[in-house]
């Protein structure tokens, strides 16, 4: 074998299972290959030209060394409740115990020792009041916030440690396939200017983020990894003005909200609050633009956005939840010709578009310069649009003046989670040697709970495969 151990995907999951083998004192070779660039190497050009480039062959702010996190709001959430469904594998309180162990590695990283979300006074029971009473569910979720520029400097130094620690990484480069004899991987297939090369190792870990969860998919069906149908969250960036959520943000910093709106009775949830943030545009290879919020620990705008998202679950026959949510995608794009799409909350509910002009006569300056004003109800579909609706009104009740005719919608927010590969409570799937972490194996959403799967795949490497 060429290496003991193949990782494909630079983000939490893939780069805190070699964190955690090296720390356990393995002596594994080991090699991590991302399609992206090395941290320090990961620059979007928009600061200078004012607007998005579609870098190619990668986006810079979704694609390198730590994935989207370098360039995300950094926001580690430590309640179990809150990431995806790993917990439902392993177990809640396994779970909780893994989350302190790896918050504990990112503050040796220097993540910021203070924790938002953990005011516990009369406001937080007056805003749960509110919340019980509007339907919705209030998550308590501590929240350790790194910050979009701190996140990076961070990362930068977990990257340093791997590469000083002996862990090869090879960047820019892309996997095309795993390597099968029968049902056993034995490594993978690399796509070098053109020519594909193949390297095989002892075990292969696929970590390749959302970005990753199309291809994952395709080799879910190519090779029969057992899956089942995945979710699809499709939505809407939602800004208003700082003063209107100023107690939110105040004691709660991100306040996790869930409601089930009638008629439906749909998942809808707040995700990715960031106050004084920035809307941020992200592209990806299919040259799909999409929304996203971030937040820096220092510059501050006088806005706050954060997502609402609508879960779709499909039944059979249906198995393309990815394709859904992309063609919803590109519907909202073709009608913003390749920008994102911005819309008032009162001129959703007049029945009309938003004009560029009518933006400037607002309280709320949008943070997201090249967004384009328009019609985003003629691309979303009308279920997820009733579900939006319905739910600002809710929020409304938590939060007074969030259902502003003001309020400023952004599409298409998308967040694509692979089809859930099938896996055993030591991350083996079907398909021997070959094991699925983070985002893209449909378990896991968000930075802090792909990198504890991480920690327990690197545990399980050493103890189960004498890595």
């Amino acid at each position: 074998m060429d290496y003991d151990l193949i990782i494909v995907g630079a983000g939490p999951a893939g780069i805190f299972t070699a964190l955690e083998l090296l720390r356990k004192g393995s002596k594994a070779k080991m090699l991590l290959v991302e399609k992206g660039r090395p941290v320090a190497q990961r620059h979007c050009p928009k600061a200078e030209v004012g607007h998005c480039v579609n870098c190619k062959p990668t986006c810079a702010i979704t694609t390198g060394f730590s994935g989207a996190g370098a360039f995300s709001d950094g926001k580690l959430s430590l309640s179990h409740q809150v990431g995806g469904e790993l917990p439902e594998l392993i177990g809640e309180e396994f779970a909780q115990s893994l989350i302190d162990y790896t918050d504990s590695i990112y503050l040796e990283f220097g993540a910021d020792p203070h924790v938002e979300g953990v005011y516990q006074g009369q406001e937080v029971k007056n805003i749960r009041k509110r919340a019980i009473q509007a339907g919705l569910q209030l998550v308590d979720c501590p929240i350790r916030h790194l910050g979009t520029e701190k996140a990076q400097e961070l990362y930068g130094s977990i990257e340093t440690y791997l590469a000083n620690h002996g862990v090869e990484m090879l960047f820019t480069t892309e996997c095309e396939n795993i390597l099968l004899e029968g049902t056993v991987c034995k490594g993978i297939v690399l796509k070098e200017n053109g020519v594909e090369r193949p390297i095989t190792a002892r075990q292969t870990v696929i970590a390749t983020g959302r970005r990753g969860a199309d291809w994952l998919e395709r080799l879910c069906a190519e090779h029969h990894i057992a899956h089942n149908p995945g979710t699809v969250d499709i939505g809407v960036r939602v800004e208003c003005r700082n003063e209107v959520m100023e107690t939110v943000n105040k004691v709660l910093y991100e306040g996790k909200l869930i409601g089930y709106p009638q008629p439906w009775r749909n998942k809808v949830r707040t995700f990715c609050q960031n106050p004084g943030g920035f809307v941020a545009q992200e592209n990806y290879d299919n040259d799909l633009a999409v929304v996203n919020g971030h937040s820096y620990k220092d510059l501050k705008s006088g806005n706050t956005n954060l997502a609402i998202l609508v879960s779709h679950n499909f039944t059979e026959p249906f198995n393309q939840p990815i394709a859904y949510a992309q063609k919803v995608g590109e519907l909202t794009n073709m009608l913003g010709a390749g920008h994102i799409l911005v819309q008032r909350y009162g001129d959703i509910l007049d029945g009309k578009r938003t004009w560029a002009r009518e933006l400037t006569r607002s309280n709320i300056t949008p943070t997201l310069k090249d967004a384009v004003a328009g019609d985003i109800t003629a691309a979303m579909p009308y279920r997820a649009m009733v579900n939006i609706i319905e739910f600002i009104k809710m929020l409304d009740h938590v939060v007074p003046g969030f259902a502003s005719p003001e309020t400023l919608l952004y599409s298409p927010e998308l967040k694509f989670y692979s089809n859930k590969v099938r896996m055993d409570t030591d991350l083996e799937t079907n398909i021997a040697g070959l094991h699925c972490l983070g985002d893209s194996s449909g378990w896991t959403r968000g930075l802090m709970m792909a990198s504890v799967m991480g920690v327990l795949m690197g545990r399980k490497l050493v103890e189960n495969h004498g890595l």
